[in-house]
């Protein structure tokens, strides 16, 4: 990931058209958005659209999935088929990836979604996103976990199979390659 947090604008329109063609593509995600209101809203955010640019970076293939309209804005997920590819192989968090003595991980969810400028999807998301499509066949997505869970070293992950959306627990230090996370992002 990147130190500077803001685009060229060649990156810029590479990403926004990059970001129109999967809107395009996947109208079915975001019925009755209009795509000039979504990249004006994001040409006059560059923060925004560099975490998006971070989303796309690792894998995640961004997309709107809709809008709300108590705050204006509209709410991007990482849509790949399968959890992001360079988000993989990682910890839950900082505590959890301090705590493993050995075989540690490189990273942790967490603070990359946070140095993205994310939120890892909540329970809540996670599901909506699976009625966009299915998603996590093969893989594993780390979500928000609830504090009680944590404290006492656990964290939640989702995945579909079976036509359903499963929610799990695991020991928050642990990790696989397949396991990683999904971003949400409001614009």
């Amino acid at each position: 990931m990147s130190n500077t947090k803001k685009l060229s604008q060649k990156q810029s329109d590479e990403l926004l058209q990059e970001l129109k063609i999967r809107f395009e593509k996947n109208k079915s995600r975001h019925k009755d958005l209009d795509w000039a209101k979504v990249q004006s809203k994001l040409e006059a955010n560059a923060q925004k659209l560099w975490s998006l640019s971070e989303m796309e970076k690792t894998g995640g293939e961004p997309d709107v999935i809709g809008y709300d309209k108590k705050t204006g804005e509209y709410i991007f997920y990482d849509c790949c088929e399968e959890t992001p590819k360079d988000r993989r192989s990682v910890c839950y968090d900082r505590k959890a990836l301090d705590a493993r003595k050995e075989h540690k991980p490189k990273n942790c969810a967490i603070d990359m979604a946070n140095a993205m400028g994310i939120e890892l999807l909540t329970e809540e998301q996670y599901r909506e996103l699976q009625t966009l499509g299915q998603f996590d066949k093969k893989t594993s997505s780390w979500i928000q976990t609830p504090t009680n869970i944590r404290n006492l070293g656990g964290a939640l992950f989702a995945d579909f199979r079976y036509g359903n959306v499963f929610i799990y627990h695991n020991g928050a230090d642990s990790y696989y390659a397949v396991r990683g996370f999904r971003g949400s992002l409001r614009v």
